[in-house]
């Protein structure tokens, strides 16, 4: 189904419609039903931005859209619950936010047109054969980590840095991709990354303290369990003078000491224009996936304090947003 509008139905098929599978109460409505692997102010700002754009473009709610948000709370098993609910509603464009909501929404459908965002490598996840021509009914926008910006960043705040500690979830295709970028970068540094595994958003806090005497600083890269318990690491950081970086900027903002990333709220705005072209009649498979080109600094020199070091005033400077 690759048409904007609905067809016009009888009054009574319709109405047997709505009640059966929760479709839109009118025959112009646009349904876009939403859904991440985990609330945390990042994918929420990105929520927000589609919302936002959607708005900026005709599409309201209350007028001619119905929007749904569900999160998995974490859960990769409520992410494939949530995918095939939305597959029975036949919204007009389902639009997952993180790599393994994708997952599970592609592989439940493929008709229904799909818009993915904050997905770190959409091939790496088989989201995509082609990121030019994606074809079928998918599409969506890449935020991979400029990783290699990141580790230029320690090594201006914390110049002796040779060992970056990674909490991460193995069960996630992005940050496994992540993680086998970061060590191509370190490597040509003289750089070692630090391994600490974390299935669950409850093992966060015992990975982070392994890191403890193993790493002169904690890198926390765009992993959905982890940030999710970003608070967690952040009290490691504090407690053994364990400097925190991070990998998205709202990161920052919670207590990380740094990060070169994107406005996530601007990702959902640039994904809302793509969701726009298919609701005017595009199709995803036709629409390349794209990337996020304008990265942002923002600092804590705060938070630096409380984890033993001081942000250089060089690097203040260049920040977008120093954080108070």
């Amino acid at each position: 189904m690759w048409c904007s509008r609905r067809r016009l139905l009888s009054s009574t098929g319709l109405l047997l419609g709505a009640l059966a599978f929760g479709t839109p109460a009118f025959a112009d409505e646009a349904y876009v039903a939403v859904t991440a692997i985990v609330q945390h102010p990042a994918l929420d700002a990105c929520r927000d931005g589609i919302r936002d754009e959607l708005k900026a473009n005709g599409y309201e709610e209350g007028k001619n859209l119905k929007f749904v948000y569900e999160s998995a709370q974490g859960n990769p098993g409520t992410a494939v619950q949530i995918a095939q609910k939305f597959v029975g509603e036949n919204p007009t464009v389902i639009v997952p936010i993180s790599t393994p909501s994708a997952q599970a929404v592609i592989a439940a459908t493929s008709d229904i047109p799909v818009v993915f965002t904050a997905v770190t490598d959409p091939l790496g996840a088989k989201l995509v054969a082609n990121l030019d021509k994606p074809g079928g009914n998918v599409t969506g926008i890449s935020d991979l980590s400029p990783v290699g910006k990141h580790l230029d960043l320690i090594r201006q705040i914390v110049p002796g840095a040779k060992r970056i500690g990674v909490p991460y979830n193995p069960g996630e295709a992005n940050s496994v991709t992540l993680l086998k970028l970061l060590k191509e970068k370190a490597a040509p540094l003289g750089m070692e990354i630090v391994e600490a595994p974390a299935p669950k958003s409850a093992d966060v806090q015992a990975a982070a303290q392994s890191l403890v005497g193993k790493a002169d600083v904690i890198y926390v890269p765009t992993d959905n369990t982890i940030v999710s318990a970003l608070e967690a690491v952040i009290g490691v950081g504090v407690d053994n003078k364990l400097p925190v970086f991070a990998g998205d900027t709202d990161s920052v903002k919670r207590g990380a000491v740094a990060a070169i990333g994107f406005d996530y709220y601007d990702v959902g705005r640039q994904t809302g224009k793509v969701v726009v072209r298919v609701l005017k009649g595009e199709k995803p498979g036709d629409i390349a996936v794209q990337g996020i080109e304008i990265t942002q600094l923002f600092v804590n020199p705060g938070a630096a304090q409380k984890m033993g070091i001081t942000v250089p005033d060089s690097v203040i400077a260049g920040a977008k947003e120093v954080v108070k």
